[in-house]
């Protein structure tokens, strides 16, 4: 009888229908993987949600590449500005509708909150406790980013940089950093709005819109929506935190409403169908945010609710691909808050070589597409330097303490009151 792995050696063909092994050199990384894999899985207790952890995922990565899809920082002679691939091909406003995946931040954020408070007041906690944990580690993260980039901008002005290309880094490089100020003020106003029920935030949201587009109202307005645009999914992650929200059928409702509020806003009053900002354009959908991304919103927020049960049973059977979910949350708020920066070092690094398609041209045409495509493998590498660079202002505090606590890695991801509001939690 011939001994298992010989077949090859003797020249035997594998069996019909059967797949070859994969070959030895590459067995020991497959199985390197796939233990730790388990490892992972294995140290999961059974009562975590992992549907959270998923949408979470889902959440950050569509973002990043959302933002790398439609940001291009443009070389005109001296200077660098941003342009937008929606601005000169708006048939392409569907790719929005994808990658804009705020809405799901929120309601998970709302859902995660909400069960973190009351677990605390249950175990004794008061509120100043609680929040100060929160904050300290949503926002221990950004003072490296803050500190690189001052440093950045110092020297750039120094040597002579053209003022509209700094200012056109630093406003790159910081936007995240509006999310996470909207995330701390409703995640410090969690205790009053545990109970809140979201058709009053919507309320606001819509008669604002009315007396701003209907009766020619103040601009200046908009801006309460930032709030309330955003409290409304953070409302519904608390309603699903009291089990409102367990039944199909509402995940149905949210999805089938939304969606159709959206189409009618956007074909009858005249909303933009992009759901990011466009340069140039009159509206914005999201700064600030209007009543079509608020309904956008409830739909995203519907299809999350109803993904929650598939994406159980498959992280459940799947080790490699809870993995990958826990690392991707475990690590949210440096991808987060440095994913611009990697698109902008690519772009300074490529300039040594020219104008690049797709990485400095205009993009006002399918041609430019297929060029940025291609250089999502590129950001994704400049990502994980940044990520090996900066990810321990994530997983330790300021004085060297682990930022998720409690033990919490991807060995240990039980502890979920006191994890990063955007980090491992759930």
């Amino acid at each position: 009888m011939r001994e298992p792995g010989t077949a090859a050696a003797d020249g035997a063909q594998p069996p019909q229908g059967r797949r070859s092994a994969p070959p030895a050199r590459t067995r020991p990384i497959r199985d390197a993987l796939h233990q730790a894999a388990h490892r992972i899985d294995n140290a999961t207790p059974t009562t975590r949600d992992r549907a959270v952890d998923a949408l979470r995922a889902f959440a950050i990565l569509g973002i990043i590449l959302g933002h790398w899809l439609v940001t291009a920082l443009v070389a005109d002679g001296g200077t660098l500005h941003t342009a937008s691939p929606l601005q000169h091909m708006p048939w392409l406003a569907p790719i929005s509708w994808l990658f804009q995946t705020l809405s799901v931040f929120f309601l998970v954020g709302g859902h995660v909150a909400t069960k973190s408070y009351t677990s605390a007041q249950a175990r004794g906690t008061t509120y100043p406790q609680w929040l100060r944990t929160r904050l300290t580690r949503l926002f221990a993260p950004v003072a490296a980013v803050l500190l690189l980039w001052a440093a950045v901008a110092t020297a750039l002005l120094l040597t002579g940089t053209d003022l509209v290309t700094v200012r056109t880094l630093l406003k790159l490089a910081l936007s995240p950093l509006w999310f996470l100020l909207v995330f701390a003020a409703l995640t410090a106003a969690t205790p009053l709005v545990t109970r809140l029920n979201p058709l009053w935030p919507l309320a606001v949201v819509l008669h604002v819109d009315l007396v701003r587009f209907g009766l020619h109202g103040p601009e200046a307005l908009g801006w309460v929506n930032l709030a309330a645009g955003w409290l409304v999914p953070y409302t519904l992650g608390a309603a699903w935190t009291r089990g409102e929200l367990n039944r199909r059928s509402a995940g149905w409702a949210l999805l089938a409403t939304g969606t159709t509020a959206t189409a009618a806003l956007i074909l009858w009053a005249d909303y933009p169908a992009s759901m990011v900002g466009v340069p140039g354009a009159s509206v914005s959908n999201l700064n600030p945010p209007t009543l079509a991304a608020v309904t956008f919103g409830l739909a995203q927020c519907g299809l999350a609710l109803l993904l929650r049960g598939p994406l159980r049973r498959t992280l459940q059977r799947r080790p490699m691909a809870w993995a990958a979910v826990a690392l991707v949350n475990l690590s949210a708020m440096t991808v987060f808050l440095w994913h611009q920066t990697a698109l902008m070092a690519t772009t300074a690094t490529g300039l040594a070589a020219g104008h690049l398609p797709g990485l400095h041209t205009l993009p006002d045409d399918p041609t430019w597409i297929a060029a940025r495509l291609a250089w999502l493998p590129v950001f994704a590498v400049a990502l994980l330097l940044c990520w090996a660079a900066f990810h321990g202002y994530e997983t330790h505090g300021p004085e060297g303490e682990p930022a998720l606590g409690n033990g919490t890695s991807p060995q240990n991801p039980a502890a979920q009151d006191g994890a990063p509001c955007l980090g491992w939690s759930g």
